[in-house]
């Protein structure tokens, strides 16, 4: 599926955790890995830009982070991102530089590329949004399947057996999730697709296409 593939979906200059995902086939085999790079990259970051305010959490001085978010290690916000009144980081997050989190917004074991806006009543669980993706409100990862199997992407006849059971979603570079949107679990998003509000997607949707149910995906003129 190359689709799927990392160089398909993101450019990695805009990513702080380009080293990591430049490793990889795919992005969903970056999830494991994502702690450990964060309490190793975060040793290197400059000091003069980046804070450590507690053990593994680092957070740049030009970001902006209201004092009712909770954020656990390890975790790295970067310059001129936004964590907003009562955002609910749960470790092993990258946010990435100018990336939003907003009110009452959930993440947990993700990367989110610069730019990256998830500002109102999200989760955001297992996944790998690209440069200037954006999640409607109440749009949401659905990161584990009803029947705890591991997860499969599938599109069409292929499928790619990923053999992790926390899988949210991969959306690429500017995509769209309308509001009160479902990415059920190993869902992959090309770049530059929009996603119909109250959508329940699942599988892979082309890049610069337009999801309107999952038996209407039109390429955009």
């Amino acid at each position: 599926m190359e689709e799927c593939k990392v160089k398909n979906l993101y450019n990695l200059e805009e990513t702080i955790a380009k080293d990591l995902l430049g490793t990889v086939t795919y992005p969903w085999e970056a999830l494991p890995k994502i702690a450990d790079f964060i309490i190793e990259l975060g040793k290197s970051l400059d000091k003069e830009k980046y804070e450590e305010v507690e053990e593994n959490i680092w957070i740049a001085k030009t970001a902006k982070v209201a004092p009712t978010a909770y954020i656990a290690a390890p975790c790295i916000i970067c310059e001129n991102a936004e964590i907003r009144h009562c955002a609910f980081i749960r470790g092993k997050a990258i946010v990435g530089e100018g990336a939003v989190v907003g009110n009452s917004t959930e993440l947990k074991n993700v990367i989110l590329f610069n730019k990256v806006q998830v500002p109102h009543y999200n989760y955001v669980g297992d996944s790998v949004l690209g440069y200037k993706a954006h999640m409607g409100a109440g749009s949401i990862t659905s990161n584990v399947k009803s029947d705890k199997k591991l997860v499969v992407v599938k599109n069409g006849k292929e499928q790619i057996e990923t053999g992790i059971k926390k899988f949210g979603a991969m959306l690429g570079d500017e995509v769209e999730i309308g509001c009160g949107t479902v990415l059920n679990p190993g869902s992959v998003v090309g770049k530059n697709s929009n996603i119909y509000p109250l959508s329940s997607v699942r599988g892979v949707v082309p890049e610069k296409s337009i999801y309107k149910n999952q038996n209407e995906i039109v390429i955009k003129k």
